[in-house]
């Protein structure tokens, strides 16, 4: 059932393949808007963290994810409604993932051209030119046709090797394309964010992020038409308002819950977070390379990142460990994911070095050069636990070179995995009661149930704490 369809200026940016510099356009539209003073809000399509963090540094705004994947179409719509009307955004950019039209469903519903036909958001091309002459115009009427059909309103000719180049492709694409091309952005090395196996390096790991942004936008001022870009944006057709079920409690209890949020733990999506507030939950922000000890909590939240880089510091900091023992031998619950689950074990291995972690697991991690897990999971639960139902299926997301080094028996196991590969190949989601900890990646939208039990239980060990 739809209620009255809404009208928002908005864009998506996307490209024929990936690493085609999208990611670049995007940070410099963002740059550009927030210099002349237009708030506008960004979302990023796909389960991804990097690309959302480099967002919010170049608008000034939090950056929120939208995957039909895990999300489904309404709590996309509604996440996407929602989030562009709260603090008043004159306009709502999303930069789609990987190619325009690629996803896992035959039929294109996941892809970020599945994205923009459900929220009828108008598509900006971005074509890597490098390897193509007036050919590019075959490969951008393959966009156009390809199901589901999507309003590709212009093209940015990006990574131009000659001004002769550019000039053919401008005009193969807008004759036999009708589209127009709003920008031919000549090849340059420095303006590419480093990638590391997770895509793009981190705001924090990038020297002179900030330089890097201001940049992009100054590039895109100088070669493309800034104003024919911006009309874009009004060029959205309505999107219609879906009745999504809130499944949240009201916030009756109160918890606080610690969250690890520093270099090497900065995997969180911002829906997560919220949700926890929403439900009751106070966050606690816990740096666990300088901190000694835990702070005043009733639970905590270990998010996904790179704690391999940081192995050094976080296995030195021995009197945080001896606390966090203490406090799960309490009945303190802690929720864990990849990076967590990592820091909750025994030991891990890495760059030749053997690191003793927090022994929470009776796991010992190893690294390997390709990836243990990659893309998306479906994960059934075999068990019922304080977090989860027996049967209860859940999709999420993975992607990590580490896996236990030898037999992972020893553990308990939440999930069988049906798609992707978890933390055995068939099983992901430790468990010992009030600990989970998963190489799964879940967004709170999706398991609209994780953030109610989670503060139900820190607000558990609360009541039973005072009781004492």
């Amino acid at each position: 059932m739809k209620m009255d369809a809404v009208t928002l200026p908005r864009l998506m940016i996307s490209a024929a393949q990936k690493s085609s510099g999208k990611t670049t356009i995007t940070l410099g539209i963002l740059s550009h808007l927030r210099s002349r003073g237009i708030s506008v809000r960004s979302f990023k399509k796909g389960p991804d963290y990097i690309d959302p963090m480099w967002h919010k540094l170049a608008s000034g705004n939090e950056c929120y994810n939208l995957d039909p994947f895990l999300m489904g179409r309404d709590v996309c719509i509604d996440s996407f409604l929602r989030n562009s009307r709260s603090g008043n955004f004159a306009v709502s950019l999303i930069e789609g993932n990987h190619g325009l039209h690629d996803g896992i469903s035959l039929d294109g519903s996941d892809s970020s051209a599945g994205l923009a036909s459900m929220l009828n958001t108008p598509v900006l091309l971005v074509v890597d030119s490098r390897k193509t002459n007036r050919g590019v115009a075959a490969l951008v009427m393959g966009m156009q046709a390809m199901q589901p059909q999507v309003r590709i309103a212009g093209v940015v000719l990006n990574q131009v090797q000659s001004a002769r180049q550019g000039e053919k492709q401008k005009l193969a694409i807008e004759h036999y394309c009708k589209v127009p091309v709003l920008g031919v952005i000549p090849h340059d090395e420095e303006l590419v964010i480093p990638e590391r196996h997770l895509g793009l390096t981190t705001v924090g790991e990038t020297v002179d992020a900030v330089r890097f942004i201001t940049g992009a936008a100054e590039r895109l001022e100088r070669y493309c038409d800034m104003g024919a870009v911006m009309a874009l944006f009004d060029m959205a057709f309505p999107v219609g308002t879906p009745q999504v079920e809130i499944c949240a409690v009201k916030p009756h209890v109160r918890a606080r819950i610690g969250v690890f949020r520093d270099a090497a733990f900065c995997f969180y999506y911002p829906d997560n977070l919220s949700s926890l507030q929403e439900n009751g939950a106070e966050l606690v922000f816990i740096d666990s390379m300088t901190e000694n000890s835990l702070p005043d909590i009733d639970g905590l939240y270990l998010g996904g990142g790179f704690p391999e880089s940081f192995f050094d510091v976080l296995s030195s900091r021995k009197g945080l460990i001896r606390d966090l023992r203490e406090r799960v031998k309490s009945g303190m619950p802690l929720y864990a994911e990849c990076g967590g689950l990592i820091y909750l074990s025994r030991s891990a291995e890495y760059g030749g070095d053997k690191y003793d972690l927090a022994g929470i697991l009776p796991l010992d991690i190893g690294f390997q050069q390709r990836p243990a897990g990659h893309g998306y999971l479906d994960l059934k639960s075999c068990t019922e636990s304080v977090w989860f139902g027996m049967d209860e299926r859940i999709k999420a997301h993975e992607f990590h070179y580490a896996k236990p080094l030898l037999s992972s028996e020893a553990c308990s196991y939440q999930f069988e995995v049906l798609r992707g590969y978890g933390v055995t190949g068939k099983r992901d989601g430790a468990i010992d009661h009030h600990v989970f900890a998963s190489f799964a990646h879940l967004h709170a939208l999706s398991t609209p149930l994780w953030a109610p039990r989670f503060v139900f239980l820190a607000s558990r060990y609360k009541d039973r704490c005072s009781s004492c």
